[in-house]
């Protein structure tokens, strides 16, 4: 059973970009809750604002109006957040001259955690996401779906408790999309983490257990579970 605690809440989140008439507004006051243990599929077409509202729920991004805070991890400042949240962006986001092991580690070594600690904690988060056998390759002798696995292992690697995920499937073939998607999800329950997964693909939405949808800029969807709170994600148009 999911969990009350709320890893993060969206209160009227909004979030524009630029000002007068070049404003373009990415997200119209979003409402929603992340629990701990959810696995939410956000879904909507290109352009509907689900990136930016996983950013904001990141923390990448701060709200041009309402806001977001992380109750279950330490508040409502973003400062609180390193190495309880982790993102999977979408497309290639791995360091090319560093090879697997040294990309994995990285967001550790940047952290200040020692570099043999660090090394082997890449080493553990890259068996959990199959890819131990490419430890010493360097980025451009990966495949699509390689890449992607190592990507999640940098995540996973720092231990979060919640797992952003931006379409990491959008570049990927069907087939190995699914194969993503089984590595996430049986990854975060490795680790205990939440996962929130943008996508496309209603056959990848339909692998999780909620699933929320966005239309321009606004989030249309509800909790499918009775323990979550009516009000999450319960805006319409």
């Amino acid at each position: 059973m999911t969990s009350l605690e709320v890893l993060v809440h969206c209160q009227d989140a909004a979030r524009t970009f630029g000002q007068g008439a070049a404003a373009v507004v990415a997200v119209h006051g979003a409402s929603c809750r992340v629990h701990a243990g959810d696995r939410i599929a956000i879904t909507g077409p290109s352009g509907s604002g689900k990136s930016t509202l996983l950013h904001l729920m990141a923390g990448l991004e701060e709200p041009t109006s309402g806001r977001v805070a992380w109750p279950g991890l330490g508040g409502a400042g973003r400062d609180a957040l390193a190495g309880q949240v982790g993102v999977v962006f979408q497309g290639p986001s791995l360091i090319p001259a560093l090879d697997v092991t040294e990309n994995a580690g990285l967001p550790l070594v940047l952290a200040g955690v020692p570099e043999a600690q660090a090394h082997r904690r890449a080493l553990e988060a890259l068996g959990l996401v199959d890819a131990a056998d490419l430890a010493d390759k360097l980025p451009e002798e990966l495949s699509g779906g390689q890449a992607q696995r190592v990507a999640i292992a940098r995540v996973l690697a720092l231990g979060p408790r919640l797992v952003l995920a931006d379409e990491p499937t959008g570049q990927l073939d069907r087939a190995t999309g699914q194969h993503i998607v089984d590595v996430l999800l049986a990854t975060v329950s490795e680790v205990g983490a939440a996962l929130v997964l943008t996508t496309h693909d209603p056959a990848i939405a339909q692998r999780l257990d909620e699933r929320w949808t966005m239309h321009e800029g606004r989030l249309l969807a509800a909790p499918t579970t009775d323990q979550h709170p009516p009000a999450a994600g319960q805006e319409e148009t």
